[in-house]
């Protein structure tokens, strides 16, 4: 499944953005080439560079990393759900909350990159586990439609986001 198979009624306008930052491939490709580069960019990284924010009151590095792997484990938790045809309406998150609960500033750069490659196999497995049909299926999320394979998408762009974020606004 590529992106340009995605139907913009398979999931909030909200996340088009998301979605169009990534190429027209399969989203196993997208998960995995994204997953490289993304472990390649941490290991750049320092445990300085953890604590560092662009402005007053944004959130840390370490802060965003947490972030990026807790909604990556949300839209995988949401896919599956949906995929297994359970109709129990799934919540939104609020991503203010969780992150001071998180605590991300008292992890190590390690323990990130561990945790990030983890989740990002799992979720690698669990969408290339779909057949079409699960893939297809619609479900609501956050009170709004959401196919499984648009959440792949949505998970995989919201990382690059915030990839391209680190670089224009960190200046990482």
């Amino acid at each position: 499944m590529k992106r340009s198979d995605l139907n913009t009624s398979e999931f909030h306008p909200y996340y088009k953005t998301y979605i169009e930052t990534l190429p027209d491939q399969d989203l196993i490709i997208i998960l995995e080439d994204l997953k490289t580069e993304f472990i390649n960019f941490l290991k750049g990284l320092n445990e300085e560079n953890l604590k560092h924010s662009y402005a007053l009151g944004k959130w840390t590095v370490g802060q965003v990393l947490q972030h990026i792997i807790d909604t990556e484990r949300i839209f995988q938790y949401r896919a599956l759900t949906i995929a297994r045809e359970d109709l129990t309406p799934i919540s939104g998150f609020d991503q203010d909350a969780y992150v001071p609960a998180s605590k991300a500033d008292r992890r190590s750069l390690e323990s990130f990159i561990r945790e990030f490659e983890s989740v990002r196999n799992s979720g690698i497995a669990l969408f290339g586990s779909f057949e079409e049909d699960m893939s297809n299926r619609i479900g609501k999320a956050n009170k709004s439609k959401l196919s499984p394979r648009a959440a792949g998408f949505i998970s995989a762009g919201h990382q690059k986001h915030h990839l391209l974020l680190f670089k224009s606004h960190y200046g990482l």
